[in-house]
């Protein structure tokens, strides 16, 4: 899953957002320095991604896109799946999109101590272009696959897979409605299950 659900499976606790969000940028025994609700975040995070990438509905909506790109379909998933959410937010938070954005960059902001340096040169576009609000439209989604593109090491184009999304958009809204109710239960188990393992108290 990308930035917005991952925030949005947080599920308000701070820490574990902190962790959700530099999940990527932590390697090995690097773990361990970070305070147990932060490592918590981390590994719900991971958790989290290994969950998505074995659902039979997201490799669903990735076979539409593996004919054309390949195994960046599953960074474009990701994607996708961040624009229904924040299409749909108000379906899954009585906090509007944008408080929402705003409060987790406030969030992330308050544990610069915690936030990896290559993150910290992400987290700086993240809010200059505030990626969280900007995903719920169509707009919004181009520029981050745009910027995916240009990033990538080959020719990905991701950036041409909106037309995939337009246009399955239905089709692919309804699979992302059922795969979100698995998500969110699998990511309140796991989170729970992680508090009782390693935080008995």
């Amino acid at each position: 899953m990308n930035f917005l659900a991952h925030a949005y499976l947080s599920f308000g606790q701070e820490e574990i957002l902190v962790g959700n969000f530099i999940a990527d940028f932590v390697r090995g025994k690097e773990l361990e320095k970070y305070p147990k609700k932060v490592q918590f975040g981390i590994r719900l995070h991971r958790d989290i991604d290994n969950f998505t990438d074995s659902h039979s509905l997201v490799k669903q909506v990735q076979s539409f896109l593996i004919p054309r790109f390949g195994h960046y379909s599953r960074v474009i998933s990701d994607i996708f799946f961040d624009y229904f959410l924040a299409k749909n937010w108000n379906n899954y938070s009585d906090t509007a999109l944008e408080q929402f954005s705003l409060d987790s960059y406030r969030i992330l902001s308050s544990y610069p101590q915690e936030l990896p340096e290559a993150f910290h040169r992400m987290f700086y576009w993240m809010q200059t272009h505030n990626w969280l609000y900007a995903y719920r439209e169509r707009v919004g989604i181009q520029a981050a696959l745009d910027g995916l593109s240009r990033r990538a090491r080959f020719d990905s184009k991701m950036n041409e897979s909106t037309q995939v999304l337009w246009e399955k958009e239905e089709e692919i809204e309804a699979i992302f409605f059922a795969f979100f109710e698995d998500l969110e239960t699998f990511a309140h188990t796991t989170l729970a299950n992680l508090s009782l393992t390693h935080d008995p108290t």
